[in-house]
């Protein structure tokens, strides 16, 4: 759908149009950063997928972008310049499979199976690929269980989808009242707060420092490279930004980062780093519906700062 509505989206606008990628913290409203285009001369639009990572955004971008040559500016959002692990390995993660599966070719099965770290996801993620019907299993399955109900919905989506993400805007609960003791790694949350606060805090906010392998800076240097060198030659500029960390930005003193491929990237003469502060007056409690989404609020502050900011990035349009 996403890939759909982005890509009808590509003949309204002219040539000074970006696309943001990201997963569901990406927070953009494109339409709160459009209504700024007689300001900052340039169009903004989301690729971006809940639940995705660079290896889905390639593939996205791959067929989005066939010419690599349609954009003025890709927009790549990270939560840290640094190359820093926690205890997930995104390497690993075989949703990617899932996000992935309509968009790979044949020719892609033995290079997106390798990919992956361990044998065994690197078998499933193989498996899945070249047997495409594996994967849609459950989709198919769940379709059989009510047909009509399915169909009305994708009829549904397909009518509304525009209009209904364009402008969206998530709802405007906050983090006020949640407090971190940071020595302790310990929250202490107000009676008000849902399961998804209480457990966003814990998993992101009060996590303690993982062990660094190296496996992240090497993640994000295969696909955020495959990004890049698809564009090297192209006058599109890829630009990353950090995004707003959360309500409660960890310590300096509980990072382990080493590296900071991101960082590495910059000396690409097509890519171009966002300040790494620039949203951090973003970072406070009320602007955050949870302890890694913004709200409403936050939401609409974000989208106006990115248009400024990145026109600022870009300079002049074309």
């Amino acid at each position: 759908m996403v890939l759909s509505r982005e890509s009808t989206a590509q003949t309204r606008y002219g040539d000074n149009l970006i696309v943001a990628l990201g997963d569901s913290r990406l927070g953009i409203t494109p339409k709160l950063c459009n209504d700024l285009e007689p300001e900052t001369g340039y169009f903004f639009r989301s690729a971006g997928v809940a639940g995705t990572d660079p290896r889905a955004w390639y593939y996205m971008l791959r067929d989005l972008d066939p010419t690599a040559r349609r954009y003025r500016a890709i927009l790549l959002t990270v939560n840290s310049y640094d190359d820093e692990e926690d205890f997930s390995h995104p390497d690993d993660d075989i949703r990617a499979l899932h996000f992935a599966i309509a968009r790979l070719r044949l020719t892609d099965v033995i290079s997106f199976a390798l990919s992956f770290h361990s044998a065994v996801v690197k078998w499933q993620a193989f498996r899945g690929a070249l047997l495409k019907g594996l994967v849609y299993q459950a989709d198919f399955q769940d379709f059989l269980s009510n047909p009509k109900k399915r169909l009305h919905d994708v009829r549904i989506n397909r009518r509304f989808f525009e209009t209904g993400t364009y402008g969206y805007l998530p709802p405007d609960k906050t983090m006020q009242g949640v407090a971190i003791d940071w020595k302790t790694l310990t929250a202490s949350f107000p009676a008000d707060a849902d399961e998804n606060q209480r457990g966003t805090t814990e998993a992101v906010a009060l996590r303690p420092p993982a062990p660094q392998t190296g496996r992240f800076a090497a993640y994000r240097r295969l696909w955020f490279g495959q990004i890049v060198n698809r564009y090297a030659t192209s006058p599109t500029k890829i630009v990353f930004l950090r995004l707003a960390r959360g309500p409660f930005p960890r310590p300096d003193y509980l990072s382990r980062a080493t590296t900071s491929s991101i960082r590495e990237f910059s000396a690409r003469p097509n890519v171009l780093l966002c300040d790494e502060h620039a949203f951090e007056s973003l970072e406070r409690p009320e602007l955050f519906g949870d302890a890694v989404h913004l709200n409403g609020i936050g939401a609409q502050r974000f989208s106006r700062m990115l248009a400024e900011k990145i026109g600022a990035v870009l300079g002049a349009p074309k």
